[in-house]
């Protein structure tokens, strides 16, 4: 840790039960919290690293991860079943649109795409992956929520088209430190309501900035591709597709959204 980025995270202004620790770089901020989660650490300890040289996301995709962006993993510990416990990609989710609505000025482009992306007018804007330990009761004995989100820079991808704040028209002073402060306050809030009153909430507040909702979208399996309405959202987060043949619905537990306008794919 440089003497520059220790003096910085210093300076944050974090939640009750929230501390830091920061880096110039790391290969994973994951990594590292894991690491920290494994021999003890809080609950609320978060890993900020201004660059990540091995960054990655769900199913071990390569995250790209230059300075300018913002990278923290959090380390929590919810005491919940495994299942149950995989409910907070959706806190995540929301405490980065929530971040999002209120730094850009435009806060109804701002959308969740099932299962864990925020969206800025259609474009990708982040990332999350939960990574996790069971414990000998065969509930969680720790869970590491790491967020990726694109503050300066976005990948240029086949599959996903990307963006930023700044791009989007976030305010041109604001940085990563800036940025940590005000999603670890969304975070706080939202991962509290989940402890205090489960997914009901949770899952309202997702549906009503969910992109897609009542509309066609394909869903991508590892071995096929179904089409379909986006339904609803079930009780446990489960996405409820409504076949195009006319079928019966369908539970879709893991797979990738996308939509039918070419521009959105």
């Amino acid at each position: 840790m440089s003497a520059e980025i220790e003096a910085e995270a210093a300076r944050l202004r974090l939640p009750p039960g929230f501390r830091v620790k920061a880096f110039d770089s790391v290969g994973s901020t994951n990594d590292e919290a894991k690491a920290l989660a494994r021999s003890g650490a809080a609950e609320g300890t978060i890993v900020w690293a201004r660059r990540q040289e091995t960054g990655r996301g769900r199913r071990g995709r390569n995250w790209s991860s230059p300075e300018g962006n913002l990278y923290s993993s959090v380390i929590l510990r919810p005491g919940r079943p495994p299942a149950e416990a995989a409910q907070i990609s959706f806190v995540a989710a929301l405490a980065i649109a929530g971040t999002a609505a209120e730094l850009l000025p435009d806060c109804e482009a701002v959308r969740c795409k099932w299962p864990n992306d925020v969206l800025v007018h259609g474009r990708k804007l982040s990332g999350i992956l939960l990574e996790s330990e069971p414990a000998a009761d065969g509930r969680l004995a720790w869970l590491v929520l790491g967020v990726g989100i694109n503050l300066r820079h976005f990948p240029e991808t086949a599959d996903y088209g990307a963006t930023s704040l700044l791009a989007e028209g976030a305010p041109a002073g604001t940085g990563p430190a800036t940025l940590l402060e005000i999603y670890a306050g969304h975070l706080a809030d939202w991962y509290g309501r989940w402890r205090e009153h489960g997914f009901a909430p949770i899952r309202d507040a997702w549906l009503a900035r969910a992109r897609g909702l009542g509309q066609p979208i394909i869903v991508r399996l590892a071995d096929r591709e179904l089409h379909g309405t986006f339904a609803d959202l079930d009780s446990d987060g489960v996405l409820l597709l409504d076949p195009g043949d006319g079928g019966p619905r369908q539970r879709i537990a893991a797979g990738d959204v996308f939509f039918p306008s070419a521009a959105e794919r």
